[in-house]
């Protein structure tokens, strides 16, 4: 659901938000589709692929982040991870 304070995405946005879907998840692996995470409201391009259980699960990036220490991932790192895949299909 989008925020009515947030704009619309322009073609661009959605069209790289959806390529972030097709990517696993930048903190476990787990298999596309991924939920589309965005670091703030509107930063589409540096939007994060994640799983459920990564986003917005009790121990998500929504939740107590335990899923992110355990792995020793941070937003920045999640961010490159996501764009490298994205980008480069590393």
């Amino acid at each position: 659901m989008r925020s009515k304070n947030k704009p619309a995405q322009t073609k661009a946005e959605a069209a790289h938000a959806a390529s972030v879907a097709e990517q696993p998840c930048a903190v476990c692996d787990a298999p596309a589709p991924s939920e589309v995470h965005e670091p703030e409201q509107g930063l589409w391009f540096a939007s994060i692929a994640l799983c459920y259980a990564c986003h917005r699960g009790p121990e998500g990036w929504h939740g107590t982040r335990l899923r992110w220490s355990l792995r020793k991932m941070t937003e920045l790192k999640a961010i490159n991870k996501t764009v490298g895949r994205t980008v480069h299909g590393a």
